[in-house]
């Protein structure tokens, strides 16, 4: 018996019968994982179709993750669930609390019927070019955080312009695609604006920042603050020398950096919250409940990963800034 199964008065697209006649051939069981599927070009000689029609029909079952094709050897049967609606290639430069609280809800909001594959490129262009490359065609959307890599546009614009998402971070390369994004150098300085009154109490600013991570208007945020308010400041990197004094107060990045300042403050018995200060950026769990609560300036990381999955569901190609807030709490 034939899998494929193609009528010519049916009002369905021949392409769709293809696809259909696939699906149910997995489902019956004709089908199994790993099999090859009839060649395109046999497909098309039998059912008297063109070799678009055909090809068609298994890029949509390639996108959703259903076949793959094996260069010079044809089209397998990549998995046997053929529940798969679409398929979402992401992008995160790396994983942490709040990007898990992004991913959750991105998943949660899609459904059951759309695959997302997740990749990281931990802030490296060649890793990020590869993972681009090495996946073009198999997706039906790309969602892509290009963090602070720059000069990466020629490598996204590879991708069919039309499903791709970015998110997090945008530059003006990648203006033309639709994002959801943080305003970091609007969010730092207005955040610490609003704050300002808790400030005054600290004699100095000391803002944790590497250029290699971190997004430049973090920085200029930081620096418009402290021009504005004509307050004592200081960049560093790393705090690996750095012993805390009294008076000072710490505008930290990354949880690893907040832990090992925590530890200083403590050994040099320092009060958090009043002899020495703190702001994070960011919002996680560990902020809510260390210390009595860390103070952040962040963006909404579930509104974030749930609007995302909106915009690709109703393929919506808009710029949309994602809101940010102040959070007080005890260590400012």
């Amino acid at each position: 018996m034939s899998i494929v199964s193609v009528k010519g008065n049916s009002g369905t697209p021949k392409y769709k019968q293809i696809v259909a006649s696939i699906e149910e051939a997995v489902l019956s069981g004709a089908l199994k994982k790993g099999d090859k599927l009839p060649s395109i070009n046999s497909i098309r000689d039998k059912h008297k179709l063109s070799r678009d029609t055909v090809l068609m029909a298994f890029n949509e079952l390639k996108t959703r993750g259903i076949v793959q094709s094996i260069a010079g050897k044809g089209y397998y049967l990549n998995t046997e669930d053929v529940n798969v609606v679409q398929k979402v290639f992401l992008l995160f430069d790396e994983l942490n609390s709040f990007k898990e609280d992004l991913y959750n809800s991105f998943l949660d909001t899609l459904g059951d019927n759309v695959q997302v594959d997740i990749f990281f490129h931990h802030f490296n262009s060649d890793i990020f070019s590869k993972l681009i490359y090495d996946n073009i065609g198999a997706y039906s959307y790309y969602v892509i955080m290009p963090a602070n890599l720059q000069n990466i546009g020629h490598v996204v614009e590879k991708l069919p312009k039309d499903n791709v998402y970015i998110l997090d971070q945008t530059n003006a390369e990648l203006k033309a695609y639709p994002s959801i994004y943080q305003n970091f150098k609007k969010n730092v300085l207005n955040g610490l604006l609003e704050s300002a009154s808790l400030i005054s109490k600290y004699q100095k600013m000391i803002l944790l920042f590497s250029k290699e991570k971190q997004p430049q208007g973090i920085l200029d945020g930081f620096n418009a603050f402290c021009a504005t308010k004509t307050i004592a400041h200081e960049q560093i990197s790393t705090l690996q020398n750095r012993v805390p004094v009294k008076g000072e107060l710490y505008f930290i990045l990354d949880d690893r950096a907040l832990i090992l300042l925590l530890k200083k403050i403590q050994e040099q018995q320092l009060v958090l919250g009043m002899d020495i200060g703190i702001i994070c950026y960011n919002d996680s769990l560990l902020k809510e409940v260390v210390e009595g609560g860390i103070t952040t300036i962040s963006t909404n990381f579930y509104t974030m990963g749930e609007r995302l999955a909106q915009m690709i569901l109703s393929n919506e190609n808009i710029q949309i800034e994602n809101p940010n807030s102040l959070i007080v709490r005890n260590s400012l």
